[in-house]
């Protein structure tokens, strides 16, 4: 059981990160973030990032 908390708790790692990267791709931010990391980004930027990952979310219950 220990084994397959890990692989989701894997499986939901990935795909947060899989979302931050297609929203700051869409804001045009993935340059920045592939050079200099997450931390290089403004907390506006970061915040752009966030509202479109709700959005995303919120969009997706809607649907339900």
């Amino acid at each position: 059981m220990d084994n397959d908390k890990k692989r989701a708790a894997k499986k939901a790692k990935e795909e947060k990160e899989r979302v931050k990267m297609e929203a700051a791709e869409e804001l045009g931010l993935i340059e920045k973030v592939r050079e200099r990391g997450w931390r290089s980004l403004t907390s506006r930027e970061s915040g752009s990032i966030g509202g479109k990952i709700s959005a995303g979310i919120r969009k997706k219950r809607r649907e339900k």
